[in-house]
């Protein structure tokens, strides 16, 4: 699904006993999303069943965050994370979210399952320099080397703290 959204200043807070749940296939395309998630969203069920996770991915966010992820859950693990999404009408939502891979019988991964809950303030306040840092690197070195170069600022700044990104965000 091609879009041209254009973001606003508008957001959806979540409320204290929301959770968005969503389940992806190995592609990363959307087999399930609950009520939650199409109220925040701001797309019908139909829109979003068969389509790229990423159709909610605001410009905000730095794509080294989604290569954390990414590598963390195709390995088989666990991932937290604060993630800002973007709704249909260009608004937007903070979450936290619990990104975890379900495996068949034999251990295989089949897709992943999230979880999406209210985002603490102090974590997103936390994370909104850190991710504006990222896309600030993103931006100077050029699509080619986004995820790199934001990987890599995100990297040694978890080392300079020595927390894995998990434990960082676990802890604000």
């Amino acid at each position: 699904m091609k879009r041209s959204i254009t973001p606003t200043s508008i957001e959806r807070v979540m409320r204290e006993d929301d959770f968005i749940v969503s389940m992806t296939d190995l592609k990363g395309r959307i087999t399930y999303g609950n009520r939650i998630f199409v109220e925040f969203s701001g797309y019908s069920e139909a829109e979003l069943i068969g389509t790229q996770h990423n159709i909610i991915r605001h410009p905000d966010m730095p794509r080294g965050v989604f290569q954390l992820l990414w590598d963390k859950i195709q390995a088989g693990e666990e991932c937290f994370a604060y993630v800002k999404n973007m709704s249909k009408d260009g608004g937007f939502y903070w979450v936290f979210t619990n990104v975890t891979p379900m495996f068949d019988p034999n251990g295989k991964i089949t897709g992943y399952f999230s979880v999406r809950r209210k985002p603490k303030m102090s974590g997103i306040q936390t994370v909104t320099g850190l991710y504006a840092a990222m896309l600030a690197e993103e931006k100077k070195v050029g699509a080619a080397n986004a995820i790199a170069a934001s990987t890599k600022m995100l990297v040694d700044v978890l080392n300079e703290k020595g927390l894995s990104y998990d434990e960082l965000v676990l802890a604000i």
